[in-house]
């Protein structure tokens, strides 16, 4: 605890485990089984660890399984992340902003680099898979995948999966998400990454295929139609 600076109205659980170099902010709680990685910035009155908010699990008991926070996370003031209850885990990996007022559910996954923006709710069992972006304000269905590099628009409601580098804007075509195509360094399969948006073609180039194939397991599990 000495190599992190937490905040002396925090309230941390006898379970946590937590890394060094975080910041905790005032009036924060973080209880039940959390493990909390090294360099993240825990916003004032954030709650993470609190039990699942589902309608089988009403005791508010804490169960065995864990919240897992990695690295280098931002996550604003008045955010929550919940126990899971279904699966072994609820996970925040390495780099991820989440703005303030963000609802992360039970049973939640949000890979690398992801950004969720201002009010935005993710179900339970959603997973929201690298370089993604939530928009403002959207809700994101319960077992829901959103691929990598997407995004999805403000105020959107999301109840199916969204596609790797697609863009989802309600009552649109899904078109591609060229911002982060510059953003993360995919320029040169540009032309590949638009047939498999736009018109469901396979990539052939291993790097694009395997992101396709990660995003195509999560929908084979939970069979969720896709956007």
């Amino acid at each position: 605890m000495n190599e992190n600076n937490i905040h002396p109205t925090a309230i941390i659980g006898e379970e946590v485990k937590i890394g060094k170099g975080n910041t905790i902010l005032p009036y924060t709680i973080i209880e039940g089984k959390v493990q909390l990685g090294d360099n993240n910035v825990i916003g004032p009155h954030v709650v993470i660890g609190c039990p699942a908010t589902d309608t089988k699990h009403v005791d508010l008991k804490f169960g065995d399984s864990k919240v897992i926070i990695g690295n280098n996370n931002v996550i604003r003031e008045f955010s929550v992340v919940e126990q899971p209850c279904y699966e072994e885990h609820t996970i925040i990996e390495d780099d991820v902003f989440i703005m303030q007022g963000v609802h992360v559910s039970h049973d939640v996954r949000v890979n690398r680099k992801c950004v969720i923006t201002n009010t935005s709710v993710l179900a339970g069992i959603v997973k929201i898979l690298e370089g993604a972006n939530i928009a403002m304000a959207c809700t994101v269905n319960q077992y829901t995948t959103i691929g990598q590099y997407s995004i999805v628009a403000t105020n959107a409601a999301c109840m199916k999966n969204v596609r790797p580098f697609s863009r989802y804007i309600p009552g649109r075509p899904v078109s591609v998400n060229e911002y982060a195509i510059e953003k993360f360094g995919f320029v040169k399969y540009r032309k590949e990454i638009e047939e498999y948006v736009l018109n469901g073609v396979f990539p052939h180039s291993k790097i694009i295929s395997d992101i396709v194939n990660e995003f195509n397991y999560w929908v084979a599990k939970y069979g969720r139609q896709t956007y």
